[in-house]
């Protein structure tokens, strides 16, 4: 099999499973116990909270350990509104947020906010003039991810950080797809709140985290004890943390040779599919992207049959965002950047990693080009016939 979807989970690291070990068979107490085995735990996660510090240039202090990247997006959108609520109701995001923040937004305006979904230009990427004139007296929230998850398009995060910080308001961005990929650290960012997670930069699931500015207004979403200074319980995942940890630390540590490697690879599958097939579309390929990630359109191909067709040649690829797989409605990351229904329901992301290799590239290119005439010709054929 060539893996080809790493936007959509990474496989663990040997070096993360190797740490984590340790703290399955052994350190498997509870952080919060007061004897020995509890201690040991509790020793273990603030380790890793200060190693994963050190990589953000933070306090340990500032880090919340969750069990997810939707989880800690959730904590960041509802805890904000909940502690402002009595400031304002206004919430501004873009239109082509993981579902993550989409539907706690839309989940936000049943009870009672006001929602403004910034629109993208035909590249992807965010109307930073119109951002900044949704922006009203009641805006008490702006989110807007990193890296989009479907096309690898970088946003103008750190412009908008400081629109937030001149105006007085919260920003945070969904940082999972960019975090390992891009060098930039949180004092680039300029963000009050970053989320992370552990298995999209080779980490186990399980394990992501909530960076919180010190000073940001936010209220728990999960009640119960007080562990992540009373904003997250819930007993700590210690051997996920603890190899979130490791899995940080290597991703820092090789982020600019990977990534130009992978870029280099991204690039070369690109010029050999457009130059072999016709009628392919790159989308967002104008403007800054993540080095692995590349969309495709395939002019009058369904996306899903290329899917299916690449998996039984061996080819892992997805038709966008795995949290979205089943859905009816093409990407509305795609339909926001002005693509037409048929357009983003015939479009394949294709995301490296780590383990891809020239000859995964050769293959997938002549897999790809069997693939797609194979389904115009069928296409063809029924046509003549209809």
């Amino acid at each position: 099999m060539i893996y080809l979807d790493h936007n959509a989970t990474t496989p663990l690291d040997p070096r993360v499973l190797e740490v984590m070990l340790p703290l399955l068979r052994e350190a498997w107490g509870n952080p919060s116990s007061p004897y020995r085995f509890g201690s040991q735990a509790k020793a273990a996660v603030q380790q890793a909270r200060k190693r994963i510090a050190d990589r953000l240039a933070c306090r340990p202090a500032d880090l919340l350990f969750c069990a997810s990247g939707t989880e800690a997006d959730n904590l960041a959108l509802r805890g904000v509104a909940s502690a402002l609520r009595s400031k304002g109701s206004h919430i501004v995001t873009s239109a082509i947020e993981h579902h993550a923040v989409l539907n706690t937004c839309k989940a936000l305006e049943r009870n009672g906010f006001r929602v403004t979904y910034v629109p993208v230009n035909a590249d992807g990427v965010v109307d930073f003039t119109q951002l900044a004139a949704s922006i009203c007296d009641e805006t008490l929230l702006v989110s807007v991810m990193h890296a989009n998850n479907e096309t690898g398009v970088v946003q103008p995060v750190e412009e908008i950080a400081t629109l937030a910080r001149r105006r007085g308001i919260v920003f945070h961005t969904d940082a999972v797809q960019s975090t390992g990929k891009l060098s930039q650290g949180l004092a680039a960012l300029g963000a009050d709140l970053v989320s992370f997670s552990a298995h999209k930069l080779y980490g186990p699931k399980g394990a992501a985290a909530l960076y919180v500015r010190p000073g940001t207004p936010l209220e728990p979403v999960t009640t119960g004890g007080a562990q992540e200074h009373g904003l997250r319980a819930g007993t700590e995942n210690v051997a996920a943390i603890v190899g979130f940890a490791e899995a940080m630390a290597i991703a820092f540590e090789e982020v600019d040779g990977e990534g130009q490697r992978q870029r280099e690879l991204r690039d070369r599958l690109e010029r050999e599919v457009t130059a072999a097939v016709r009628g392919v579309r790159l989308n967002g390929a104008r403007a800054p992207r993540v080095p692995n990630t590349s969309s495709l359109s395939f002019q009058d191909i369904d996306g899903e049959s290329v899917v299916v067709g690449l998996d039984a040649r061996g080819i892992c690829v997805s038709t966008g965002s795995a949290c979205s797989t089943g859905e009816p409605e093409p990407s509305h990351v795609l339909r926001a950047m002005g693509l037409s229904s048929q357009q983003a329901q015939s479009s394949i992301r294709i995301s490296l990693g780590r383990q891809t290799r020239e000859q995964d590239i050769d293959c997938a290119v002549r897999a790809l080009t069997e693939v797609v005439g194979r389904l115009r010709q069928i296409s063809s054929v029924r046509g003549r016939f209809e």
